[in-house]
């Protein structure tokens, strides 16, 4: 094992598979000298150069339209889109036409597309840039949609998203940029559509997706404390989803308590409960429960932002309570 950054977990897989597949490009806003706004992936401009790192127009729907032809012509494209807020600009190209084309062309046409990009509150970003869309993309069939909680995660599932042939979104969490984890040496992959049960637990079932994962496990540490036994799981894949293995959790604990940094309404913490609640109905010892930020546009000010989004000390309240019913 050895110990680098979140960010540097994400660089170590493009510089990888750009090294072992000369098709692999990348494309992005301000990644040719400064490695992209969060300062991810410095460097490797200067290693492969402009043929196959460039900076693109602030056009969203543009250059990841761009990513999308390069992909249909047998190039795999990484775009880069600086926050998850501006995949509302390229929807179109994400929608319409990445997530069907296979679909249209009966198979005949691979559409090997990773698009990299942030979510999650916390840094006072203010209402345009904090907010968490992933379920914008859940939505879609024919959209894989990935979101890795540590950098081990990072690493192993973009590696695996950028071998992929169909298109694949990833979810980065801006807080984990800077958070030193450890990870494996030498190369790797991590499957998509296979849970990771992050602690084992007989008590309360906590399916935590991006950071809130690593929120519930420092919680269910915690509360071991207090003589609660809390099952942390990280789906790492929401679009594929292993279903399986959170049945078997809740069909042993008999509760479950879904953590997601989206906002509540038509949101993936619903999805997941409505769509296990008739497999372990007659297991539950209480109502399916969902912890999410609120339904209202992100507050610029600390002191508004904080209360709206999922926290560690909300996590240990709500399983409290949880436990007493």
């Amino acid at each position: 094992m050895k110990k680098v950054t979140y960010a540097q977990a994400i660089k170590e897989a493009i510089d990888e598979e750009m090294e072992r597949d000369e098709k692999v490009i990348f494309l992005g806003e301000d990644i040719e000298i400064i490695g992209g706004n969060f300062k991810a992936t410095p460097g490797l401009f200067e290693k492969y150069g402009q043929m196959r790192v460039r900076n693109t127009p602030i056009s969203e729907n543009s250059f990841t339209g761009v990513g999308l032809g390069a992909a249909l012509s047998g190039l795999r494209p990484i775009v880069e889109l600086m926050f998850s807020d501006f995949i509302t600009l390229a929807m179109d190209q994400i929608a319409n036409q990445a997530a069907k084309i296979r679909y249209m062309s009966g198979g005949q046409a691979r559409v090997p597309l990773t698009i990299r990009t942030t979510l999650g509150g916390g840094r006072s970003s203010a209402a345009q840039h904090s907010q968490s869309l992933h379920a914008l993309v859940a939505h879609m069939p024919g959209m894989k949609v990935v979101l890795p909680s540590s950098a081990e995660e990072a690493k192993g599932l973009l590696k695996t998203a950028i071998r992929d042939d169909n298109p694949v979104i990833f979810f980065e969490h801006k807080m984990e940029y800077n958070k030193e984890y450890e990870i494996p040496e030498g190369e790797y992959t991590i499957p998509f559509g296979k849970a990771n049960i992050l602690k084992e637990g007989q008590d309360i079932t906590v399916v935590g997706t991006s950071l809130q994962a690593l929120n519930a496990l420092q919680t269910a540490r915690d509360l071991v404390k207090e003589g609660i036994d809390v099952e942390v799981i990280d789906p790492r894949t929401i679009v594929p989803f292993d279903r399986d293995t959170v049945i078997q959790s809740v069909k042993k604990t008999g509760k479950m308590l879904v953590v997601d940094e989206g906002y509540g309404r038509c949101g993936v913490a619903a999805e997941i409960i409505a769509d296990l609640l008739k497999d372990v109905f007659y297991d539950l010892d209480s109502p399916m429960e969902r912890l999410t930020t609120a339904n209202v546009p992100m507050p610029f000010s600390p002191v508004l932002e904080f209360p709206l989004i999922p926290t560690q000390e909300k996590i240990y309240r709500k399983i409290k309570e949880m436990m007493e019913e």
